[in-house]
């Protein structure tokens, strides 16, 4: 049993048998003529056969992954008649004398390496397209079509990488799983494969490959990225199970998808995602979220070497937004310190850093970093329908400074004539006690409420989350707890603001019926629990 370790790029489970991806790999080689008019020619006659092919393609890939992913073929067709690319072909026929297909693939080995270096992920993904349409025009040019694999049966297709057109060239209803020992998780195959629901492990290495071989029995794991080769009857009975588990769940998303969050009496309730980064959003929706209750946004602070930049942030919240399609993305500001420590902020070394300084302490003491956050909010506000919420809320003063400088923001805004939504709404955590004692006298400020249950439990009954030992102790349905959670939801709704939780709490559906009843208006989860929360308020009646 040989195990290899990639990145999933599309969760699901595939057991099956191993077919090694075959293509015509011959070198070009340099070949010296004297006719270079008739080289052009070659060149031209080509392109036109490669166009015609790819528009062939074109049409496979939007009846299987519809017009956005179908585009990549479109882009392809362009790429062929990219003045730069062209220019470079005939150039290197013209001032060496030498065979089209050695000039094609010179100028793609050039062009390939350029985008590999460039810093941009997309822009080095783009390295991958360019070898595509150059392969094909060395094929066009010495046998007129790519190589293409012709399976008999369902099969795990594992290859060096896979090129855009060879992936939707495959028969889809004979592919198991794509597994490949390099690749990108922002190439356009990693995106077509998501796309065309087929399980997919990239960069697996090379001696993935070396060992293995067409027959040879394969399980791969598209959550984990693992792969198995030769598995023993454990592990494979092991990965059969996890299999029927992850059906089960795809059943339920299906029966599901679509339909209301509303109990059996006519209540209604949102059903939001909780993410840590934009590449979480496909997961939201794919689990018919109905927007984002919490973006986590110091995952982009996290994830840096350096504080990301207005740009970097607005970028990011940009892309999460329209992605959202106007769905509601609520946006918690930097929430750092405690067991979230980012070396260059230099923050003191604390005895009791959860209690300490940490999320909007350090943005009210250090309003360059706030001011330069909240513009990039208030910029992606123009692309989609945001909340911004802020944590860690103590007092009414702090609120007040808090909008203050937002005012001042958004005047900024508008003096430089930069587009924000005025309506874009504000709201701030109850996960202190404090908070949710004076909720009476926060609400009035602010448009919505979200209860962090996690740290309101650590707060409340006084246990250190972190501390594995306190467990026993750590009652999350206690009595003060709820009654906290019930204070702000009164307070919220007499005062016109509405009322989520987003903690972990939100996602026990032992207490769905109780938060209902509080009038709690929306429950944010984690993508994979948003179809079981789903299920458990529609067979809710709130009326007995």
């Amino acid at each position: 049993m040989i195990k290899c370790k990639g990145k999933g790029v599309y969760g699901a489970i595939a057991i099956g048998n191993v077919s090694l991806f075959k293509r015509q790999d011959e070198p070009v080689r340099r070949i010296h003529v004297e006719d270079v008019a008739g080289e052009f020619a070659r060149f031209e006659d080509a392109k036109a056969l490669a166009t015609e092919q790819l528009a062939e393609i074109y049409e496979k890939a939007l009846k299987e992954v519809g017009e956005t992913h179908a585009q990549i073929f479109e882009v392809h067709m362009m790429m062929l008649e990219d003045d730069d690319y062209n220019d470079s072909i005939t150039n290197i026929i013209k001032t060496q004398s030498v065979n089209a297909e050695f000039a094609v693939a010179t100028t793609a080995d050039n062009f390939a390496s350029m985008f590999a270096s460039m810093e941009d992920a997309y822009m080095q993904a783009r390295a991958a397209d360019v070898r595509d349409i150059s392969n094909r025009l060395i094929a066009c040019l010495s046998e007129g079509e790519q190589t293409r694999e012709e399976l008999t049966q369902k099969m795990v297709i594992c290859a060096d990488d896979l090129a855009p057109s060879e992936t939707v060239s495959l028969d889809k209803d004979k592919v198991l799983a794509f597994v490949t020992a390099f690749g990108s998780s922002n190439s356009h195959t990693a995106i077509l494969a998501r796309n065309m629901n087929i399980p997919a492990v990239i960069g697996v290495g090379e001696d993935f490959l070396k060992a293995a071989e067409d027959g040879k029995r394969i399980l791969v794991d598209g959550y984990t990225g693992e792969v198995i080769l030769d598995p023993d009857e454990e592990t494979e009975s092991a990965m059969r199970r996890k299999q029927e588990e992850d059906l089960r769940g795809k059943a339920l998303l299906q029966e599901l998808k679509g339909k209301e969050n509303v109990t059996l009496d006519g209540t209604k309730v949102n059903i939001f995602a909780n993410i840590g980064g934009v590449g979480g959003v496909g997961a939201a929706l794919a689990n018919d979220a109905g927007g984002i209750g919490l973006f986590r946004s110091e995952f982009l602070y996290l994830e840096s070497t350096d504080y990301p930049t207005e740009e970097q942030q607005f970028q990011a919240y940009r892309k999460v937004l329209e992605n959202m399609s106007g769905k509601k993305v609520i946006i918690r500001t930097l929430d750092i310190g405690a067991d979230k420590q980012i070396d260059y902020f230099q923050l003191d070394k604390e005895e009791n850093p959860a209690l300490g300084f940490r999320a909007i302490r350090i943005c009210l003491t250090r309003p360059e970093i706030f001011k330069t956050q909240l513009r990039a909010l208030y910029r992606a506000s123009a692309y989609g329908n945001l909340g911004i919420m802020f944590p860690m809320i103590t007092s009414v003063s702090e609120v007040e400074q808090i909008l203050a400088i937002c005012e001042e923001v958004k005047a900024e805004l508008k003096a430089a004539g930069v587009p924000y939504d005025e309506q874009t709404e504000v709201g701030i955590m109850i996960e202190t006690p404090a908070a949710a004692v004076i909720s009476d006298k926060l609400a009035p400020l602010v448009n919505f409420f979200s209860v962090g249950t996690n740290d309101l439990t650590q707060y409340t009954l006084a246990i250190d989350r972190q501390n594995a030992k306190l467990e026993p102790f750590c009652d999350t349905h206690h009595e003060a707890i709820l009654r906290l959670i019930e204070m702000a939801a009164e307070n919220a709704h007499k005062h016109g603001a509405w009322i989520g939780i987003c903690g972990e709490l939100a996602a026990d559906t032992t207490l769905t019926e109780n938060f209902l009843r509080m009038g709690i208006d929306e429950l944010s989860v984690s993508a994979p629990f948003v179809l079981p929360l789903r299920d458990a308020v529609r067979k809710l009646d709130l009326s007995k």
